[in-house]
C-alpha cells in the first residue's frame, strides 16, 4: 500500500522524463531482486524439465507471495528457502512475487 501512494504521488510531482527514469529504476531493482532465485529457480523462474525445483515463471503472484511467508515464519519447512525468505521484506517478497507472476512460462 505505502508503494502504491508513493507511487502516486511521485506521478503527479515528477516530469514525463523523470518519471521514465524513476519507473526504469523501479524496474530494475524488482529484476535484481527476482534474479537471485536464478540460480535454483533459473533465469527469469524458468527451471529446465528435469528439475526437481518449481519454476516460478507464470505463477500466481498470491501463491508465490504466501509459501516465501511461510517459508520465512518457518511454517513451510525447507532445505535452504526458509533462511533465504528472511532476508526479504514483506515488501520485496510481493515484488519479486509479481515479477514472477509476469513471466511467461
Amino acid at each position: 500500500m505505502r508503494h502504491l501512494l508513493l507511487t502516486g504521488l511521485l506521478a503527479s510531482v515528477l516530469s514525463p522524463a523523470a518519471w521514465s527514469q524513476a519507473v526504469n529504476t523501479q524496474q530494475l531493482y524488482t529484476r535484481s531482486l527476482a534474479a537471485t532465485c536464478a540460480n535454483c529457480h533459473g533465469t527469469d523462474g524458468r527451471t529446465t524439465p528435469d528439475s526437481s525445483v518449481p519454476a516460478l515463471a507464470g505463477m500466481p503472484a498470491n501463491y508465490i507471495t504466501e509459501q516465501m511467508k511461510a517459508f520465512k515464519s518457518g511454517a513451510r519447512p525447507a532445505t535452504v528457502m526458509h533462511q533465504l525468505a528472511k532476508g526479504y521484506s514483506d515488501e520485496q517478497i510481493v515484488l519479486i512475487a509479481n515479477y514472477f507472476a509476469a513471466v511467461k512460462r
